[in-house]
């Protein structure tokens, strides 16, 4: 007979809660979403009528049939809040950023090997279908020796919206929001810099929060360019990417987000297929370039929760190691700290 679902609590159903964490976790076989975190119960059962909804996530967290518990709330309280569900002995996934520092992020891991639990962080953008097929890329030699990642995360959103990560406090503006998307798939692709070097920037009219960053990864000949803004008309861009076999250059955005906000089923027919796959250029044998048909594999973050279950099952390791989300906070920090005091921050390994 197959084993029971794992019993998940979700804490938090704002954007990040109802558009991503619930649809990937009812899409996943073996995972069974038992109870929301909200003080809107309304809201939750206008969606999941079969969910219990508790107000206090400490009441989730004593509940003994939860394996499993999904921190979607703001970023502020990821760290208190998954100590006190380690400490109930639930395993644990965090919504990224993982922490607001590296020291936030060590004391979380620590307390997980304390109480023998997995503890994980959402970087749910390595199963991407740009990125999938920018890391077959890179990992069959089809670019040669790579020079230059230009990744890209940008938007044109002129007017602030009113929200918690548009207001001053820990964990708020753009690095915090889609930087750590951008350095954990650079870092999956490259490793840990030797520096980081950063300009963090207020642009908007009415901003309190930074809404732009451009920040240069130095690796020894390498450099990973990382960059986002608010104000960007012809944001097409999402990757160029040079080396010595070729470039491959890619625009618009994988099309999972778009999908889960219209409330498409994850698992659907043609999900995560990429309707503008990358181009790419090859060095031909007289130097010139030509045109030649790349990877194109479909997006699934269902991955990200089937390999988590595999990993509380004992059948492999988490989708995101401890090790890979500090990596991803130190690199965070690093960007924050040269952005403050205008100069490269090195990173020893």
């Amino acid at each position: 007979m197959p084993a029971a679902p794992l019993q998940v609590a979700l804490v938090g159903y704002g954007l990040a809660g109802r558009v991503f964490h619930a649809p990937l976790l009812q899409a996943t076989p073996g995972l069974r979403l038992r109870t929301v975190v909200s003080r809107d119960a309304a809201r939750v059962h206008a969606d999941l009528p079969e969910v219990a909804v508790v107000a206090d996530p400490h009441a989730a967290f004593a509940d003994p049939a939860i394996d499993l518990v999904v921190i979607a709330a703001p970023n502020a309280v990821h760290v208190p809040l998954a100590i006190a569900a380690i400490e109930a002995g639930r395993h644990v996934v965090v919504d990224k950023p993982f922490a607001l520092d590296p020291a936030g992020a060590e004391a979380v891991i620590a307390a997980a090997g304390r109480a023998g639990r997995i503890v994980s962080v959402f970087h749910n953008r390595r199963w991407d279908a740009d990125f999938l097929a920018l890391r077959t890329l890179v990992d069959d030699g089809t670019l040669g020796t790579v020079s230059e990642l230009h990744s890209h995360f940008d938007r044109f959103r002129p007017t602030v919206p009113d929200r918690w990560r548009e207001r001053p406090g820990p964990g708020a503006g753009l690095w915090f929001d889609l930087g750590p998307h951008l350095v954990d798939q650079a870092l999956q692709l490259f490793g840990l810099p030797d520096a980081v070097q950063a300009d963090i920037a207020i642009q908007r009219d009415g901003a309190e929060v930074d809404d732009w960053f451009h920040v240069v990864l130095r690796y020894p000949r390498m450099r990973a360019v990382l960059h986002a803004g608010a104000l960007v008309p012809d944001n097409g861009l999402r990757f160029a990417v040079h080396g010595s076999g070729g470039s491959w250059v890619k625009r618009g955005l994988d099309p999972q987000e778009a999908a889960l906000r219209s409330g498409d089923t994850p698992g659907d027919a043609g999900w995560g297929v990429d309707p503008a796959p990358g181009r790419l250029l090859r060095v031909a044998g007289d130097g010139g370039l030509h045109d030649d048909d790349g990877p194109a594999p479909p997006g699934d973050y269902r991955a990200y929760y089937a390999g988590l279950r595999d990993a509380l099952l004992g059948r492999g390791p988490p989708p995101v190691t401890t090790g890979e989300a500090l990596a991803v906070m130190r690199v965070l920090q690093a960007g924050i700290d040269s952005a403050a005091g205008g100069r490269t921050i090195p990173l020893s390994t």
